[in-house]
């Protein structure tokens, strides 16, 4: 693996939602030791609140599904820090549930945290970021599931499609004091990946259907936000930066193989 680019947001205000867990928690991190000021949020507070470089996140309780709570969340955070530079629209994830017996309540309730949410929040940020002189950055956690079927969490796989849509949608709208873009992101290996990609030899396997060979990480994700919040980035807005080592392995290929065709195709396509 390369080294991580070191990334200057000193004197800069940041909020990462679900900020304290899993790839929230390594962005959290990241952005505190790039020098930003950084708030995370939730239902409950962490026992430990991310921190680094002799920084310490700032925490506040916040339901991203109910706008009021976001409104208040973020004036609370720009009377803080004076600003709002980055806005890292993060919360997310979803149980397993099968589509065809799968409550109205649950699907509303998975809709409201992975794309309802970013839509609360980044009006909420709005005015702050549009008054700056330098503008300001919103960055939507999307997923590999908003980009191909997702059997099993079919409506979070619509929330994120929708996150993607909202992402080019704000691009144009809030252009060009605000950049908006999203991370597609791909398998990650979290402190909770037993939970979502089995034990060992299951994640081994996994990673070996990968191009790049490995799971991703959350330093992966944290590098992808620091590229789209900085003024690296300042031409890119819109974007759907897919994180992910390369995509998953068609199926079709596994069958092809499995059945003595596909080195015979690989056989056909080396011949001049």
């Amino acid at each position: 693996m390369t080294a991580a680019v070191s990334w200057d947001y000193s004197g800069l205000g940041v909020i990462v939602t679900g900020g304290t867990r899993g790839i929230g928690l390594k962005m959290a991190e990241a952005f505190l030791s790039a020098g930003a000021r950084v708030a995370v949020c939730g239902r409950t507070a962490p026992e430990q609140l991310p921190q680094a470089a002799g920084r310490q996140a700032v925490f506040h309780a916040c339901d991203v599904r109910d706008a009021a709570a976001c409104r208040n969340f973020v004036s609370a955070v720009a009377a803080d820090f004076d600003r709002i530079d980055v806005l890292v629209n993060n919360a997310g994830g979803s149980p397993e549930a099968e589509a065809a017996t799968v409550s109205p309540r649950f699907s509303e309730a998975i809709i409201a945290l992975n794309l309802t949410s970013a839509v609360h929040l980044s009006q909420a940020v709005h005015a702050t970021m549009a008054g700056q002189a330098e503008g300001g950055s919103i960055i939507n956690i999307a997923s590999v599931s908003g980009t191909r079927p997702s059997p099993g969490t079919a409506v979070y796989a619509a929330a994120k499609a929708g996150l993607l849509g909202l992402t080019r949608s704000l691009a144009q709208e809030w252009g060009p004091a605000i950049r908006v873009n999203a991370i597609v992101v791909g398998m990650i290996a979290t402190e909770h990946a037993d939970e979502t990609y089995g034990a060992g030899a299951a994640q081994a396997e996994i990673a070996r259907s990968i191009p790049l060979k490995r799971l991703g990480t959350g330093e992966d994700i944290s590098q992808a936000a620091l590229f789209l919040g900085s003024s690296a980035a300042a031409f890119v807005s819109g974007a759907a930066l897919e994180v992910h080592g390369g995509g998953d392995w068609p199926l079709f290929m596994d069958i092809l193989r499995r059945h003595g065709h596909g080195k015979e195709r690989d056989g056909e396509a080396g011949q001049g």
